[in-house]
């Protein structure tokens, strides 16, 4: 059976919008999950936006306990700059409880980006 449906989580981890300067997505918490992948799209970009992303860890939900995860602990094919009209994913492999994306700004004008953590359900017997 070709079933993913059944085993998959889906969280909104950055709201489709126009972005004008860095921001971050809600805490995902990853309790009932064995795994997350981050599903990012993006659309125009304006004025030579210079956006990146980074994913961000924490053992709790306060906005200051978050830091950038590790690099052994993400998989990604998101260039260092997004381009415009793009897909990517950015996995996390680390064990902190909490994990969000957080989209930088280096430059430039705007992006219109929105993103999804798809998450992995644990196995029930």
């Amino acid at each position: 059976m070709r079933d993913l449906y059944s085993n998959l989580n889906a969280e909104l981890a950055l709201a489709p919008a126009v972005q004008a300067a860095a921001t971050t997505g809600p805490a995902i918490d990853l309790q009932s999950a064995i795994g997350v992948t981050f599903i990012v799209t993006t659309g125009a970009i304006a004025g030579s936006g210079d956006f990146g992303l980074v994913i961000q860890e924490s053992d709790t939900t306060e906005p200051g306990d978050f830091t950038a995860a590790p690099a052994a602990l993400v998989d990604s094919d998101a260039p260092a700059t997004l381009e415009a009209n793009a897909a990517y994913r950015l996995g996390y492999v680390g064990f902190k409880r909490y994990v969000r994306l957080s989209l930088t700004k280096a430059g430039g004008t705007s992006v219109a980006a929105g993103a999804v953590a798809v998450l992995k359900a644990l196995d029930r017997p």
